[in-house]
């Protein structure tokens, strides 16, 4: 587990003090995938060269499963470092030799030995799927399959933290989907705590359990994603949620309108269909739509409301899991 605790630094720059991060405190938790989302300057890249022990805070603490790592150097403070391997976003990676000589650097660095350095490269030349690019040079990669290599090249010696800054910063879209897999791979197979720094919430989306939004060096909201969405007025609900648009005529027709949040296969599909049918009521989606949070599929629907019981159909709804808002009554509120 990574705690980082009230963590502030700042930066000399044209003769003043730019300040990075201020009082941030965050838990990742072991085996988790950790987003890291914030416009360029709020602090992200920061925070990981700190926890990756790049950077030494001004004020703070970082702790690696309780250790406090402010208190480390020497000898003690190479062996932690070890355990956290970093993704950067321009891979560091030697020209002259293969993809397999890449990844195995780390592993030669440390004395393994050819046969279990061998196969250690090989395990990871299948986890990024590039096992027929072993021969090949960096040069004849493609940015992509470039930042796949750096993650493997990054997990060599088994490190139980993995940082990656930005991981799909110049990646194609087409491309950027293959890395995001890489990491979620590492976390699901090897057991590698995953902390990604993104400006991209669609990054938060495929594959983050655990969400830090930064702004300006501070945390503005964290906590799990699905908990977050749950709350549309949540900053990561607003960027990952399926825009709602109605307009005048369509709510019209209806009672009131309202809008819910619903998660999950057993909510999305069933939740409103049982409420309408148990209260006699009528539900119809005039805005919204389905999106996926990693696995689970998430609703955010603008419902026209019609029948005697709404009320207490809502409140069922709102038992049962779903984050429902009312909006307002006949076609008041309602844009045109």
């Amino acid at each position: 587990m990574i705690t980082v605790e009230n963590l502030s630094k700042s930066f000399a720059a044209n003769g003043n003090s730019v300040i990075a991060l201020r009082d941030v405190s965050v838990d990742v938790q072991a085996g988790s995938l950790f987003g890291v989302v914030g416009p360029a300057g709020s602090g992200k890249s920061v925070l990981a060269r700190c926890i990756a022990l790049q950077e030494r805070p001004d004020r703070g603490v970082v702790r690696l499963d309780g250790l406090n790592t402010g208190t480390l150097d020497g000898r003690r403070l190479r062996e932690i470092r070890r355990q956290l391997g970093v993704v950067s976003t321009k891979p560091e990676l030697l020209a002259e030799r293969t993809i397999a000589g890449n990844i195995a650097s780390p592993l030669e660095q440390l004395g393994v030995d050819g046969p279990q350095r061998r196969s250690r490269v090989g395990s990871l030349l299948d986890l990024v799927g590039l096992t027929q690019r072993a021969a090949q040079r960096p040069g004849e990669l493609t940015a992509g399959q470039l930042r796949r290599v750096a993650v493997a090249k990054a997990l060599a010696a088994a490190p139980a933290v993995l940082l990656a800054d930005d991981p799909t910063a110049g990646v194609d879209p087409e491309e950027a989907g293959a890395v995001l897999t890489v990491l979620d791979r590492a976390r699901s197979e090897l057991g590698t705590t995953v902390v990604i720094t993104t400006p991209d919430a669609g990054v938060v989306r495929r594959v983050c359990d655990d969400v830090a939004v930064l702004e300006d060096g501070t945390v503005v909201e964290r906590g799990t994603v699905l908990d977050l969405i749950s709350n549309p007025a949540s900053r990561t609900a607003q960027a990952l949620l399926p825009a709602i648009e109605t307009t005048r005529s369509q709510a019209a027709r209806y009672d009131r309108s309202v809008d819910v949040v619903l998660v999950g296969f057993a909510s999305v599909g069933a939740l409103l269909p049982e409420a309408a049918g148990r209260f006699d009521v009528e539900f119809a989606t005039i805005g919204g739509g389905l999106t996926r949070i990693g696995d689970t599929p998430v609703g955010r629907f603008r419902l026209g409301v019609r029948g005697e019981r709404a009320d207490a159909a809502l409140a069922w709804v709102a038992e049962r899991g779903g984050h429902v808002t009312h909006t307002a009554r006949g076609p008041q509120g309602v844009a045109a």
